[in-house]
């Protein structure tokens, strides 16, 4: 091989290992970009389901309370969710008790039913539990109802203020048996809450939209009562 083609080759070899540096690079680029973005997205999903646990205190409070949620970037939004109650002739209550919902890349955090969920990929845990509470006799269903449609996406570091203007309402339902059904896109995190109550726990999509309700069965025969904490929510 003659001097100019071996540095004709040299050139040649050159540039591809600087391609091949500069594509891995790129990839290490994007991976670190990734990870950056997770650990942003659970910091932002820690802090907020902390936020949204203080500033909604439904069954507590009576008129108006303030908090603040604060997050870097996601997205705020309401969603259609219901409660019912149900006994062995089918749904004795239904409530629309919605949800409010945080975002942020793969995870999230979501305040329904009084429960605080995080939640992320394929798995989703509770914060805070639902406010189902059941003793061999009485059977107390709590359902903070969220009114409003709240809809906020930011970026680059954002305090909003968290609203709430809370009446309630109680209505008993007798004594039988009963089933409490919670519509939620995350039904694994509650269904280990209730079956820690001793309730036989399956799930079933009740109105045929897509999202399943976890249906809680308490054994035996209760006096049930269920308790509605009608929650005016905006965020400012």
């Amino acid at each position: 091989m003659s001097p100019r083609s071996r540095g004709q080759s040299n050139v040649v070899g050159v540039a591809i290992l600087l391609g091949v540096t500069v594509v891995a690079l790129g990839a290490v680029t994007a991976s670190v970009g990734t990870v950056v973005d997770q650990h942003a997205a659970a910091s932002d999903t820690r802090r907020v389901a902390a936020d949204v646990d203080a500033a909604l205190q439904p069954l507590e409070t009576t008129g108006v309370r303030r908090g603040t949620v604060s997050f870097t970037s996601g997205s705020v939004d309401t969603l259609d969710r219901e409660v019912r109650v149900l006994d062995s002739g089918g749904i004795v209550a239904t409530v629309d008790a919605n949800a409010l919902r945080f975002t942020a890349a793969s995870r999230g955090a979501t305040y329904l039913a009084g429960s605080v969920l995080v939640h992320g990929d394929n798995w989703a845990q509770t914060r805070t539990a639902v406010a189902v509470t059941a003793d061999p006799d009485v059977l107390v269903v709590s359902v903070p109802a969220l009114r409003g449609n709240v809809s906020r996406t930011a970026t680059g570091g954002v305090t909003y203020s968290l609203r709430s203007n809370v009446s309630h309402a109680r209505r008993s339902l007798g004594r039988g048996g009963y089933r409490v059904a919670v519509e939620t896109a995350h039904p694994e995190a509650l269904r280990e809450q209730f079956e820690q109550m001793n309730a036989t726990v399956t799930e079933r999509d009740i109105d045929e939209d897509g999202v399943p309700s976890v249906v809680a069965d308490f054994p035996g025969s209760r006096t049930a009562y269920l308790v509605v904490h009608d929650t005016e929510v905006s965020l400012s």
